[in-house]
Parts: structure tokens; C-alpha cells; sequence
């Protein structure tokens, strides 16, 4: 964040139930949560500091959320920088949400969490990311985990949509080479999105912006600065 401030006015945002969000009076009554109920909150952020079109950049399931808000708020999103980007479930990841549904309320939640790190993060090199998604879930509780994990069951149709439909918003996917649950499907999509790139970094996992945070910072800060200037031209 250091790096980044240095060229940029930096928002972010915890996530219903991370870091320093915390479920609302009216949330501990929903045990629903769905993406565009999640996409609300960003832009209820976005309005009450009356901010224009910004550069959004997400890690994951931050992926997911940017593409679901530049969806239904296209005039909001100047450019999108996807690192780790989830746009397809294959055939290993649907069979680790299904274990995940059936096991969420007999297991205890940090052992899902410890496997699926496991699961997507399974090098040595990848070491450190597993053990910051691992930390950062013991932040959550319980019922909070079961209210995400939950957000599963919609987001096979949603992922096919932001496949199909080229929303034609400059977007870069930073990529690990060893990303090889979601890192094949990216590649179709930037054949296919026309304003769309791949950057993808080697010898790194999921999670590239914690393994390699110097090569991360110096291709995302090249990248929207670019952007931006282009769009005052």
C-alpha cells in the first residue's frame, strides 16, 4: 500500500466481516449474503464519498466482486486489475465446493480453510499465502464462514456471464504461472475480450501480489497509470 500511495489516492475496503467490517445489526438477521448484496456495500462506500469513476483493483474473490459491480455500474469502473482472478471453477474446484458444502457445518471452519489453502496454494513457494489466507480467516467466525461459503451455490452462472459478455472496460489479469486452477480459463478470456491483457508472473501462485510484490506493484502502478492517461487525452 506503501508503493501504491505514492502515485495514487488509495480506498480500500474490508469486506462484509473481514478486517475491521463488521456485520450490521441487519446482516445478523440475513443469513443470505449474495454477491450483489456484497457489490451494494462497495458502492454505497463509493457514494458516501462521492467519488467518480475509480480504478479497482481485487485479489481473488475481489475479482469476482470488481467484475460483478463493473456489471451492473459500467460507468463507475475506468479499469480493472484482476491478480489471482477467478473466472472458471474446473473440475477440481467444483469437487472442492462440493466438499466444502457438504462438510461446512461437521467440520470446523479453519480446517476447510487449511485445505482449501492447501488445495490452491500447493507449493513450497506458495508457503507464505497460505498462511496469510489461513491468519486472516481466523478473523472470521463461524456463521460468518457458512454466510460466504453459502455464495457458492451462485457463482457458477455468474462466472459464465463475465465470461461470455466482453464488457470492453480496460482490464489486466496478473496471473501466477502456477495458478493452475484459474489460470488456464484467463487465457481464453483474453483471447476473446477485446481490451483485455495477461500478465502473468513465474515461478508464483495465487495469491501475486504477496509472493512477488515488487514485480505486482511495478506492472499494476505501470498499468493504471497508463490508463489514466490515456483517458484524459
Amino acid at each position: 500500500m506503501r508503493e501504491f500511495r505514492r502515485h495514487f489516492n488509495v480506498l480500500l475496503l474490508d469486506l462484509r466481516g473481514h478486517g475491521d467490517s463488521k456485520p450490521s445489526l441487519k446482516d445478523a438477521f440475513n443469513d443470505k449474503y449474495t454477491f450483489d448484496s456484497i457489490t451494494g456495500d462497495i458502492v454505497e462506500v463509493i457514494d458516501h464519498l462521492k467519488m467518480g469513476k475509480s480504478h479497482f483493483v481485487g485479489i481473488s474473490l475481489g475479482t469476482i466482486l470488481i467484475r460483478n459491480l463493473a456489471e451492473k455500474y459500467p460507468y463507475r469502473v475506468e479499469s480493472m486489475v484482476m491478480g489471482g482472478a477467478i473466472m472458471k471453477l474446473d473440475v477440481r474446484s467444483q469437487i472442492l465446493m462440493r466438499l466444502g458444502i457438504i462438510f461446512k457445518s461437521i467440520i470446523p471452519y479453519l480446517w476447510l480453510y487449511k485445505f482449501f489453502a492447501f488445495i490452491i496454494m500447493p507449493n513450497r513457494n506458495h508457503k507464505e499465502s497460505r498462511l496469510l489466507f489461513v491468519r486472516e480467516a481466523k478473523k472470521l467466525y463461524q456463521k460468518e464462514f457458512t454466510r460466504w461459503f453459502r455464495l457458492t451455490s451462485e457463482i457458477n452462472p455468474l462466472l459464465k456471464l463475465f465470461r461470455a459478455v466482453d464488457i470492453k472496460i480496460p482490464t489486466l489479469y496478473v496471473m501466477g504461472g502456477e495458478d493452475y486452477l484459474f489460470l488456464p480459463s484467463i487465457k481464453k478470456i483474453v483471447q476473446k475480450h477485446t481490451v483485455s491483457s495477461l500478465l502473468t508472473i513465474e515461478y508464483c501462485g495465487h495469491v501475486v501480489n504477496v509472493e512477488q510484490p515488487q514485480i505486482f506493484n511495478r506492472l499494476v502502478i505501470d498499468y493504471v497509470t497508463d490508463v489514466s492517461s490515456y483517458s484524459y487525452e
